[in-house]
Order: C-alpha cells, then sequence, then structure tokens
C-alpha cells in the first residue's frame, strides 16, 4: 500500500483530473482520506459506483453531498454499464478551464488525463473495461487484483491512468472498516465470519429491518448471534446431525448484502 501511494503521489502531476469510484453503500467509509491530499489542486470527479445495490433516495443526496465539496457527481453501475456513457460529458465539464487554457495558448486535441483511483473491490476495472468498450483492466471479485499503473487511451480526447486500489493502514474509526468488510474491500479468508455476519445484522435490524425476515422467513431475536442461527436453519446450513454450520449462514448472508438480493440498502448517510 505505501508503494502504490508513493506511485500515485509520483504520477499525480502528470493528470489534469482524477476520477475516483466511491462505493454508493458507503460513500465515506468507501473514499481513501489520503486522496484528498494527494490530489489537491486537481479537479474531481466521484462516481457512485453499484448505485444500483443503493438506497435510491440516498444516492440523491450523497450526490448533493459531494457536489457541495466541489466535485462532480455521477450515479453509476460499472457491471451493467448504467451512466457510463454520461462520464465523457462529464470530463469535458470538469476540464473545461484546462480546455480553455490550452486553446489560449494554441494548443488543440490536447487529450484529458485522467488518473482513476478507489479502494480495493470498488469496481475500477470493472468500470475501465466499461469505458473503453473493451477487456483493458484485470477484474475480479476480490481486492488486490490491479497490481501496476497502466495507461490506457480511450480516444484522442481522453487517456486514462489506472492505479492499484489502495486501502490505508489503519483505522481510526472501527465503522469505517466493519463496513469496508461488508462490502468485500478485506479479504474474507482474514475475517472471523461469523463476527462479521452478527455485526452486518445489527446493523440491518437498524436500517433495514424488514430486509432480513422477508429474505429468509425468520424473526429478529435479541442477539445477532441467535438471528444468525434463525439464518441457518432456514436455510438448511447444518453439519452433522443437528450441528448448525454458521459459517456457511455466514457466508449466504454477506452474499445476498453484497449482490444486492437483500434489497437497495445504503449503510452511511451524509451527516
Amino acid at each position: 500500500m505505501t508503494k502504490a501511494k508513493r506511485m500515485m503521489q509520483e504520477n499525480m502531476k502528470l493528470v489534469d483530473l482524477i476520477i475516483e469510484l466511491v462505493d454508493a453503500r458507503i460513500p465515506l467509509a468507501s473514499r481513501n482520506p489520503d486522496i484528498d491530499e494527494l490530489g489537491k489542486g486537481k479537479s474531481r470527479i466521484v462516481l457512485l459506483n453499484k448505485s444500483d445495490l443503493a438506497d435510491e433516495a440516498w444516492n440523491k443526496q450523497w450526490v448533493n453531498c459531494f457536489e457541495a465539496g466541489g466535485a462532480h457527481v455521477l450515479e453509476m453501475n460499472a457491471r451493467s454499464g448504467a451512466g457510463v456513457k454520461a462520464i465523457n460529458a462529464l470530463v469535458q465539464k470538469a476540464c473545461a478551464e484546462k480546455i480553455e487554457r490550452d486553446r489560449k495558448r494554441g494548443i488543440v486535441n490536447r487529450p484529458v488525463r485522467a488518473m482513476v483511483v478507489g479502494i480495493p473491490n470498488v469496481g475500477k476495472s470493472t468500470f475501465i473495461n466499461s469505458f473503453a468498450g473493451r477487456a483493458c483492466a484485470k477484474t475480479g471479485n476480490k481486492p488486490g487484483v490491479t497490481k501496476g499503473k497502466q495507461w490506457i487511451r480511450l480516444s484522442s480526447r481522453l487517456e486514462l491512468l489506472d492505479t492499484p486500489g489502495i486501502l490505508w493502514p489503519k483505522f481510526e474509526d472501527n465503522i469505517v472498516g466493519m463496513h469496508l468488510a461488508f462490502i468485500g474491500s478485506m479479504n474474507d479468508e482474514a475475517m472471523i465470519l461469523e463476527e462479521l455476519a452478527c455485526d452486518l445484522l445489527k446493523s440491518l435490524q437498524d436500517l433495514y429491518p424488514d430486509s432480513v425476515t422477508g429474505r429468509y422467513g425468520i424473526t429478529w431475536k435479541e442477539e445477532a448471534a441467535v438471528t444468525l442461527e434463525e439464518i441457518a436453519r432456514s436455510r438448511g446450513c447444518f453439519l452433522r446431525g443437528e450441528v448448525l454450520d454458521l459459517k456457511k449462514a455466514s457466508g449466504i448472508l454477506l452474499d445476498d448484502f453484497r449482490s444486492g438480493r437483500l434489497g437497495r440498502m445504503t449503510l452511511e448517510h451524509p451527516g
């Protein structure tokens, strides 16, 4: 991560624009706090990726929130391509001053150079491939697929610099780390899935209680661990005899959340 951050710092002077992808379900937790400092003075676009998985009403509020901070913002779903066609116009708008300065100096048709940034597993490579209309970047459903930088020429007007996803080394707020684990930005193999599933259940009980009861045909219990046991029973997750397979049930719950089968959800709201 330190190496990737240093590389981003070195390449920042080569670009006109930063395109930052965030997960629309956790727009704050999925932003690397270093990006603001590294990209100071650069034009900014924030793409609310996976917006189809997030609560529509909260998407609108997050757009307003980021725009109030000076960024150009777009709701998007990189996997389906929804919203991707609107990005070219947004790039031109975000870099209008730079393009006009070039024109006054007699420089025409110089491409805008944009750095694409985002934390692991936020959909960066999928976005680049969708935007380019071809497979330019490696994709995967786990963090850490992009290993090094690469320049991608999309047209005579735009070049993209893809960079590895950076996750900061420690979290000041445990909730930030928890939210990142919920969406899969951390490696599940490093997690205790049963604990993570219980934390997710606590969040959903406060924010979207009907989603869990409706999906699994259960009722909420006082303790999240007991609710997880109910999910295990409803999905037939057993080891030998009547011993519940809570790890399997946890995987089902997390996968249902990440894929949107529990419904559209936003876990963070503008302050």
